[in-house]
Parts: C-alpha cells; structure tokens; sequence
C-alpha cells in the first residue's frame, strides 16, 4: 500500500515542515512578496496529491514569508515565457501551463487534510487562488486579496475562480472582483465571508497554528469525509447530498473515533482521537 511520509518530504521550491501532525507549508521568496513560478507550482501540485497517502500529516498551514501571502505569478520566470509562447503560437504549452496550474486547485482540494491559508499583506493572482481553494482562511487587517487576471488581458476565469469564489462570497461579489480586478479589503474579506476571521499580524502565526492542533486533535478521517461531501455536493441536488452525507456517516460510525468519543462520554471526559 503507498504511503506518503510527509515528515521526511524535503521541498525544493518552499519551506515545509510538520510538526506533531501539523504540516506547514511557506512560499519563501519574501523579497518578491512570494511568487510562484513553473516549478513551484509543478511542486504544489505534486505535493498535495501525495498528501492522499499521508498517515502523518493532519492538517496543513499555508502561509508566505515575511509580511506577504502570495503575489501570484512571477512576471519575469511566468508571464514573459507565456507572452513568447503566444507570439510563436505554442497553444499545446500554453494549455499545458493553464492545466497545471488548475490540476494544483484540483489537488488541494482533494486533499483528506483540511488546509488552512494565514493571509498577510499582499495575496494576488495565483496567490488569492490558493488561498480562495484552501479550506479556512485567516487574514490581517492588512490583507489585500486580489484577483488580478482581467488586467493582464485575461479572463477572471481562471483556476477554477468562477466555481469557487461565487461559493464563497456570493455571485454578485465575485462578479465585481473578477470583472474588475480590484482589491478587496480584509475588512470586506471577513464581512463577506471569504475570510474566517482576521487577527493583528503579529497574532497570524499563533492564531493559524491554534486553528491547526484544534483540527488536529479532532477526528482526523471523518474531517476527510466532511472535506469529501463539502466537494461533492456542489453539484448535487438536495436528495443526492442527504444520500452521500447518509453514506458517509455510515462509514464514520464504523471508525474507533466514533466508539471512543462515547466512552468518554459516558465517562464524562474529553474524546481523545487517533483518527482510525
């Protein structure tokens, strides 16, 4: 059976570390404000679907270095060799690259790990992409989100954004964001709901981390199943959802987890999970 040990991983294109169940992933090129590049983003997506096999890694923080999230694309080593695949008419790399960086979404979230995006200062482009498809996200007061496509002449269509961000913030929101590039504020972020909370930036770190060992210490594969069914059931109807959902508890109540946290209640103490 593969497995997949995330403490051992060594990346090549970002900082990565767990920690008793706590994986923590940090874009660290902070003198650029953290952008991706071709390897980088081949590296994300590896690394997420490898997460599927991981026993050892619970839930995973994603964060930049220094005082930014993600400025999205690195102009010099992405856009200018897209732009000279479009002036020699390379459509097969240009799709090859758009795919990419869709599959890198795709991974996240299908990833069992729930993932957590700790947001300051600057979180453009591709870098509001990965933290709209992370599963929680907590921002600074400082946070500018912005998804950046339509003013380099592309659509706001773009790594999946028009599934996910009317899903989070509404249509009419996303519509405005996409259409207009415009930066969201963190406080727009948090009332409209794309942000789950937002802290002090000298509270990020400690803030994202308490999030993380609370989900870790909790039932680590019925977490994977919530995480499952929140995906699935977007394009379901509500008689198909109550099914999967019926399905999925089904299967949850067969894990110790489920045995463990009656005992305790019935003993009147906290459940302790181990996540079988």
């Amino acid at each position: 059976m593969k497995t997949f040990d995330g403490a051992s991983y060594r990346a090549e294109h970002f900082l990565w570390q767990v920690s008793d169940g706590v994986a923590t992933l940090t874009l660290n090129r902070p003198e650029r404000k953290n952008p991706l590049t071709f390897d980088s983003y081949g590296e994300l997506r590896d690394l997420f679907r490898e997460l599927r096999y991981s026993k050892d890694v619970k839930v995973v923080v994603l964060r930049g270095a220094g005082d930014n999230f993600c400025s999205g694309g690195d102009v010099h080593e992405i856009i200018g060799p897209l732009v000279r695949m479009q002036e020699n008419h390379d459509m097969p790399g240009l799709l090859e690259f758009t795919r990419m960086t869709g599959d890198t979404v795709v991974e996240m979230r299908h990833c069992p790990q729930p993932i957590i995006a700790a947001v300051d200062g600057i979180c453009a482009g591709a870098g509001a992409i990965l933290a709209m498809a992370s599963d929680l996200r907590i921002g600074t007061l400082r946070a500018k989100t912005a998804f950046l496509f339509v003013r380099v002449g592309l659509a706001g269509a773009d790594m999946g954004a028009c599934a996910i961000l009317p899903r989070l913030i509404g249509h009419g929101r996303a519509s405005e964001l996409l259409y207009t590039g415009r930066v969201m504020t963190a406080e727009e972020g948090e009332r409209w709901g794309f942000f789950n909370k937002l802290v002090a930036p000298e509270e990020l770190e400690a803030q994202a981390e308490a999030l993380a060992r609370e989900l870790r210490s909790g039932p680590t594969f019925a977490h994977g199943m919530t995480k499952k069914c929140l995906e699935q059931e977007w394009s379901m109807g509500i008689a198909q959802a109550i099914e999967a959902e019926a399905q999925a508890q089904a299967i949850c109540m067969q894990t110790r987890d489920y045995g463990r946290a009656y005992r305790a209640f019935v003993d009147k103490q906290k459940p302790v999970f181990e996540g079988d």
